[in-house]
């Protein structure tokens, strides 16, 4: 799916609540690695200078990313992964294009790995690859959207060595 040059990524990883690095050590591996890779296979990037871009992860707790999924989405509840793409600016030459914001829930995230029969690396691995396509405009709020999210999020998952997350569809 992806055209032109892969740009050059700037990721900011933040923790701000939570034991991220007593329970995943290797997460900022995991966070470069899946966005990377969804980049690749899901960017359209046609134009050399806009081959420069920033994406910012947040990785908090359930209480944050409720307040988040409250304030956002209107959804008063926490959740897996939230993305916020950035809107679109006027940016100064050179500077990278800022693409958005994903956020993960440590708390929702393990206990969605041990329901699902899954690693927490694998898992959370899925969420920051899912997290990045909403970045790259990709949805599945529809049927038609999911059918073209899903395939891919399979795909880039096989590429790094990971089961498919949606058993129906293999």
């Amino acid at each position: 799916m992806s055209t032109g040059p892969i740009p050059d990524l700037w990721i900011d990883i933040n923790v701000d609540r939570g034991a991220w690095a007593e329970v995943l050590p290797n997460y900022e591996q995991i966070c470069q690695r899946a966005i990377q890779a969804a980049v690749a296979k899901g960017a359209v990037c046609e134009d050399e200078d806009e081959a420069q871009w920033e994406i910012s992860v947040l990785l908090s707790d359930d209480d944050a990313i409720r307040v988040l999924n409250r304030d956002w989405r209107g959804k008063d509840k926490p959740t897996n992964v939230l993305s916020f793409p950035a809107p679109p600016d006027e940016l100064p030459d050179g500077a990278p294009i800022l693409l958005g914001d994903i956020a993960v829930a440590l708390e929702t995230t393990q206990r969605e790995a041990l329901e699902q029969e899954k690693s927490l690396e694998d898992h959370f691995c899925h969420l920051m690859v899912h997290g990045m396509l909403h970045l790259l405009g990709f949805d599945h709020e529809t049927d038609a959207d999911a059918d073209e999210m899903e395939p891919l999020e399979i795909e880039i998952l096989a590429g790094l060595g990971i089961d498919s997350p949606y058993p129906d569809r293999n």
